[in-house]
């Protein structure tokens, strides 16, 4: 029944599960016409790209960056992205699963960026061009003589750290906990009217659909939905692929695509049960993805702490985002991320101890990288490779 509503391949190209068969790339007909529809998600990438790029603008004052963060205000580069419904502070903690009934958090969250906004306006940009030390934001250059690291007082580069945790706090959020939600692929009439073939208004496809290609679109918006190149973003598009050429993890690039790509077929399909096996697949993965580069930023910045300090704080900054972003994975099978908030701050608050990273002990370092390991199916040692 699958093969009369969508494109399929042959078996020699697709995978199957219970006989169910996916098509070889994400490409999903009806009538001839397409029912893949991600546009809004190209638009997030773009806009979330653009307001990344402007914290390392030390021209631009605190209403900008705010109104680029909160899309008020006409600060983007396109009248198509100002006059987008998208706000990105919005959309920071923002699943139905984790926050709809948790607006506290979800708001000590938002709060949590509103605060690194500031810190870089108000903390970094005025030392841009000056000496960084214990306490004192400014410049650093790496040991090649040549690149150059913009740190605030504790030797945080803001902007890194904000890349990382938006990357969690809106891409994996909303994939894993919003439009991959059974809650919401299921809501209201969303399984009657997808077993009825009834359609979005004006649109080519059921709601339970395009939820599920939103979720892709996070992903592989800017990217070749048929042959994905990945590095086509600073977010989930490219830390897949930093992960893939790692050896330990080769493949996972892969489970995650074709995860999408059976659970799309599936709900074509009307099969539920495969549809949330690959929800769970896509959950385990993208989390690892996230737990990966923790431990591997955390190493890497150890490894330099002494030798080659503006290094060592890059690596602790991406650390310290993507350690961020651990209260917004997800564990199989359950309704609970990896690392709750609280568990989080303690790790942050235990990196930023004293001077922060000018005093930050390689032990303290470890023992973090080794406790984030330990929940998922990897050591400390594959992930610093």
């Amino acid at each position: 029944m699958g093969c009369l509503l969508m494109s399929c391949s042959s078996n020699d190209d697709s995978s199957s599960n219970d006989g169910l068969n996916a098509p070889a790339t994400y490409q999903f007909t009806r009538e001839g016409s397409t029912t893949v529809n991600y546009s809004d998600q190209i638009t997030a990438i773009i806009m979330a790209e653009e307001f990344v790029s402007a914290l390392i603008d030390n021209g631009k004052t605190e209403v900008e960056l705010n109104g680029m963060f909160t899309n008020t205000g006409n600060h983007f580069s396109t009248s198509a992205l100002n006059q987008s419904t998208l706000r990105l502070r919005n959309s920071v903690a923002d699943s139905y699963d984790f926050f709809a009934s948790n607006t506290a958090t979800a708001d000590a969250i938002k709060s949590d960026f509103d605060t690194w906004i500031t810190e870089q306006v108000n903390g970094v940009f005025p030392n841009w061009n000056s000496t960084a030390s214990a306490g004192t934001s400014g410049m650093l250059f790496e040991a090649d003589g040549l690149t150059e690291r913009r740190v605030d007082a504790k030797g945080l580069q803001v902007h890194q750290a904000i890349n990382k945790a938006l990357l969690g706090g809106f891409f994996v959020d909303q994939i894993l906990n919003n439009n991959l939600s059974r809650a919401v692929l299921d809501a209201g009439t969303n399984r009657i009217d997808n077993d009825n073939l009834v359609l979005v208004s004006g649109r080519n496809y059921t709601a339970m659909e395009h939820l599920w290609d939103e979720a892709f679109g996070l992903i592989y918006g800017k990217d070749n939905a048929q042959n994905p190149q990945l590095l086509q973003d600073f977010f989930l598009n490219k830390y897949i692929s930093r992960v893939e050429n790692d050896p330990d993890f080769e493949g996972i690039a892969d489970d995650i695509y074709d995860a999408f790509k059976l659970g799309r077929a599936a709900i074509v399909a009307k099969d539920y049960d495969v549809r949330d096996e690959q929800i769970e697949i896509i959950r385990e993965k993208i989390s690892e993805i996230i737990a990966n580069r923790c431990v591997y930023y955390l190493r890497q910045g150890k490894n330099n702490l002494i030798t080659d300090k503006a290094n060592a704080f890059h690596d602790l900054s991406e650390g310290y985002g993507f350690i961020v972003s651990l209260q917004f994975t997800r564990k199989t099978n359950a309704l609970s991320p990896y690392f709750t908030k609280s568990e989080v701050d303690a790790y942050l608050d235990q990196m930023m101890v004293g001077n922060g990273f000018w005093d930050v002990e390689e032990a303290t370092l470890n023992q973090i990288a080794f406790d984030i390991a330990s929940r998922f199916n990897f050591t400390v040692e594959q992930a610093e490779n």
